[in-house]
């Protein structure tokens, strides 16, 4: 058998490829630093676990509603509604296992083979996988380093066609940590209120920010019927290996998703949803001590990168990454991404794994404690200094 032609146009992510690459050297006995995987050093609070065990005690064990439970979707409604400061209702929430499927599901149901989706270049490279596995056409819009990794607004501008469906946005950014400045959001806006076009907007890490807040373009007068806004419980409460995430979106998208989740997960989970309403109602001590570690984090080493001859690194203001410019090493970013895995121990990943415009960059995951961020800062100096 021959797998169907669609599977050579979809993607991985690189960085689960790294995980398995340190942890077969830590097998062998080596030390490594992991700053590769986006995932938070941090357990998820109490009161929510807590949440979990009661609902499998009380028997939230079956099937629940496609779109996800009533109550948990009106959550969710008046969480978004006073973040964007938008009128979401619980008809506009779908409940999703993880963030990535408000990736698939509205593209799937959204794009014909040829339309076109401008999307960040580095970027989380699903966006790209989902593009090219739906037979639709990437436009990769670079972020400009200088602009704190925002879009080049000019080359936005030029790449809107005809044939333009869908505009993918991200900020705080996955892999550079960049926030998209209020005025270049509207901006945006402007370009494309009167056109045609849906913007799927990833707020995964709205709340892990270290300045002042992200402006979600669905907030702005007319974008809310144009708007996919994915949110999520992965990052802000330490929940990745629970999957629970969701979209709000225009009602007339709802069905079209609903259908798509009905025919590939039936539902999420009903306890980790109580789990998830608990979050979302409970406590917010341990995610705004969480935030605050990632700031003390962020400094100290954005820093100490900053004191290798040869590294570049703006001082990201949100998510928990560094993506610092290693063009004055005088190597790669591939190669010098080898090198401090197999030499340093260090694993990090080559900017190339989130798009072409990465190239020359390495992505570190400041989400490991000060101590190894501070080890790692001093294997990166003793490597290159050697």
């Amino acid at each position: 058998m021959k797998l169907a032609s669609r599977m050579d146009r979809i993607l991985i992510e690189t960085a689960f490829e790294v995980l398995v690459k340190a942890r077969a050297l830590e097998a062998q006995g080596k030390n490594i630093i992991h700053l590769e995987i986006g995932e938070p050093d941090f357990e998820t609070p109490a009161h929510v676990s807590a949440a979990a065990k009661k609902a499998i005690d009380e028997g939230w064990t079956h099937y629940g509603p496609t779109q996800g439970f009533p109550d948990f979707r009106q959550a969710i409604a008046t969480h978004v509604g006073e973040s964007r400061r938008i009128p979401v209702g619980p008809e506009h929430v779908c409940v999703v296992p993880g963030g990535k499927p408000i990736i698939f599901f509205p593209m799937m149901a959204l794009l014909e083979d040829g339309d076109e989706v401008i999307y960040p270049n580095p970027g989380f490279p699903i966006y790209e996988s989902m593009i090219r596995f739906l037979g639709a056409k990437p436009v990769p819009i670079p972020l400009v380093e200088e602009r704190g990794f925002s879009f080049d607004l000019n080359r936005f501008q030029d790449s809107l066609t005809a044939k333009t469906k869908m505009i993918v946005l991200n900020s705080p950014q996955n892999p550079t940590g960049g926030v998209i400045p209020a005025s270049d959001i509207r901006a945006i806006a402007d370009m494309v209120k009167d056109r045609d076009i849906m913007i799927l907007t990833d707020e995964i890490y709205a709340r892990i920010v270290f300045g002042e807040k992200p402006l979600s373009i669905a907030s702005l007068p007319g974008m809310q019927e144009k708007c996919i806004i994915l949110d999520g419980f992965s990052k802000i409460y330490a929940m990745t290996g629970w999957r629970l995430g969701y979209g709000v979106m225009p009602t007339w998208l709802v069905d079209p998703v609903n259908k798509l989740m009905v025919n590939s997960n039936s539902c999420t989970a009903s306890m980790v949803q109580r789990a998830g309403l608990a979050a979302l109602t409970g406590p917010q001590d341990d995610a705004v001590k969480m935030v605050a570690e990632f700031r003390r984090r962020r400094d100290a080493f954005v820093a100490g990168l900053n004191s290798i001859p040869g590294f570049r690194c703006q001082l990201p203001e949100g998510a928990f990454y560094a993506f610092p410019n290693v063009t004055g090493t005088g190597r790669t970013s591939k190669q010098l991404a080898d090198e401090l895995l197999y030499e340093a121990g260090v694993a990090c990943l080559n900017g190339t794994a989130f798009g072409e415009f990465g190239n020359g960059y390495l992505r570190f995951s400041y989400a490991n404690s000060y101590e190894n961020l501070m080890d790692a800062v001093e294997r990166i100096r003793k490597h290159l200094t050697k």
